[in-house]
């Protein structure tokens, strides 16, 4: 007789944490000061308002922007106020940075939010493999937020994982 197939993973009791689940459902939109500058040197400040006053902005509407320089120039803090003025009420957000930079910033906000608690002395998995691009350093913030709480935390898929942290057993 046969014994019946059990699913070990989903009976071990690990709890399975997927960053990409909080990745921010509003798409995020670079904007590169690059191509308003004069030889990709210099912002005219003539040029730049005329550029901007004929740009599309609506294409931006309920999204994340981006506004950084991608060029070595020396961008005034004007020009980023004057971006903002033509972005407030259409996008969804402004950052300055990268789009690098905006997700890093959105992920340890995000997760300087969650209550920890309730992953205490819990076994956790920290899902691999993501489809989108989940920041580096937000796996590195989870694992030191839920450090003084899980009795473990490993990373990968419950059913190939890596060991990261094991609370030592009390004696």
């Amino acid at each position: 007789m046969e014994k019946p197939l059990v699913n070990r993973v989903a009976n071990s009791g690990i709890i399975t944490i997927n960053l990409e689940e909080y990745f921010p459902t509003n798409e995020v939109i670079d904007f590169d000061l690059k191509g308003y500058l004069f030889k990709e040197l210099i912002l005219k400040e003539k040029d730049f308002r005329a550029a901007l006053k004929e740009h599309d902005w609506q294409q931006y509407e309920g999204k994340v922007v981006t506004l950084f320089c991608s060029t070595d120039a020396i961008i005034p803090t004007w020009a980023y106020m004057l971006v903002s003025s033509y972005c407030s009420g259409i996008a969804s957000d402004l950052f300055q940075g990268t789009k690098q930079d905006y997700l890093t910033y959105y992920y340890k906000q995000l997760l300087n939010k969650i209550d920890y608690t309730q992953y205490q002395d819990k076994r956790i998995v920290i899902k691999g493999c993501s489809n989108k691009p989940v920041p580096t350093l937000a796996y590195m913030e989870i694992t030191e937020k839920l450090k003084p709480f899980a009795q473990s935390i490993m990373y990968g898929e419950p059913c190939s994982t890596v060991p990261i942290f094991k609370r030592p057993r009390k004696v």
